[in-house]
């Protein structure tokens, strides 16, 4: 059986360090650094000829440089004989330029895919893609994980009365999220109605569904860059009258003037996972991160043997 070997970029070694522990196997050792002119350079510092090898590299922020240093570590390891190559990406960067939604712009997610798959990579293990379709612009396998298992089971674990819960959805568009979660935790279900006025602005005009009124309202969402359209929907599920508030997103980008409004938003707690390697945590005292670093590692598992993933979303991995 081919030997199984696990590379981290400097996006996020914390997570590849957690999948490495989960599987009773040391990360690979690599040299990255930078030429003076601030070129990418890598070194994989063990043999990889004829193993199976995954990189972990999400590419969040600074995006461009974690971007390029995913592809030149997957060069390194095809150039290095390789056999199977596969590129663990817990965050997939540029996914919102997902199709011309005007003239004359690019649709640059398939681009980002074009890339992976030319570098080398044979297959990807992503996680939350900001939309589903965006798993057809690789011509390799891609297995789209969710978080969902690991967010529910923390709100499962709080207890919190059927009869006092309301998921929400804080857009239209976040709609089959919040379905799928309700499934799950039970409780009303909630949408607000969000309106766009430019690239960068929303606001929430009202609440469709639920009641909220004296409920524990649930906001989840795929990821969180300035945090203006959901905590402009926490504002309006406050306005309506729930009791507690909290938000959850697999993706914490937090950019921008993020903190600020979160620090502001009428929460109780905000719930992110570690796909994204939070420098925010210690100004937001009411910030938890949950871990995916099991579900990560059960999917390489089973990549690696040959079995079946899709088993992942019906399970909870502890």
């Amino acid at each position: 059986m081919r030997e199984i070997k696990i590379f981290s970029g400097r996006a996020n070694p914390k997570l590849a360090e957690d999948v490495c522990n989960f599987l009773h196997l040391k990360l690979g050792r690599v040299t990255l650094g930078e030429f003076p002119d601030g070129e990418i350079q890598c070194k994989i510092e063990e043999d990889v000829r004829g193993r199976d090898v995954f990189l972990v590299q999400p590419t969040c922020p600074p995006v461009n440089n974690n971007l390029m240093e995913l592809l030149v570590m997957i060069d390194s390891c095809r150039r290095a004989s390789a056999e199977r190559i596969t590129a663990v990406i817990p965050y997939y960067g540029y996914a919102r330029q997902d199709r011309k939604d005007e003239g004359r712009v690019p649709i640059t997610a398939k681009l980002v895919a074009d890339l992976i798959t030319s570098a080398g990579a044979d297959r990807v293990l992503t996680m939350d893609l900001h939309a589903a379709q965006i798993q057809g612009f690789f011509n390799v396998p891609v297995d789209h994980l969710n978080a969902s298992p690991v967010l529910n089971h923390y709100f499962l674990g709080l207890g919190i009365p059927t009869e006092d819960l309301c998921v929400v959805s804080p857009d239209a568009g976040s709609i089959k999220r919040a379905v799928n979660h309700n499934r799950r935790l039970d409780g009303k279900l909630a949408i607000v109605d969000k309106r766009r006025t430019s690239a960068s602005e929303t606001t929430s005009k009202n609440i469709i569904g639920g009641p909220v009124q004296g409920k524990t309202a649930i906001i989840f969402d795929d990821m969180i860059s300035t945090a203006g359209s959901i905590c402009g929907a926490a504002k309006e599920v406050h306005k309506a009258g729930a009791k507690e508030i909290y938000i959850a997103a697999t993706h914490g980008v937090l950019c921008g003037p993020a903190v600020a409004y979160l620090q502001a938003a009428p929460i109780k707690e905000l719930i992110l996972t570690d796909t994204i390697p939070q420098k925010s945590q210690d100004l937001l005292t009411n910030m938890r991160v949950l871990s995916v670093a099991p579900l990560l590692g059960e999917a390489i598992k089973r990549i690696h043997n040959d079995e079946s993933i899709s088993a992942l979303f019906r399970e909870s991995i502890a």
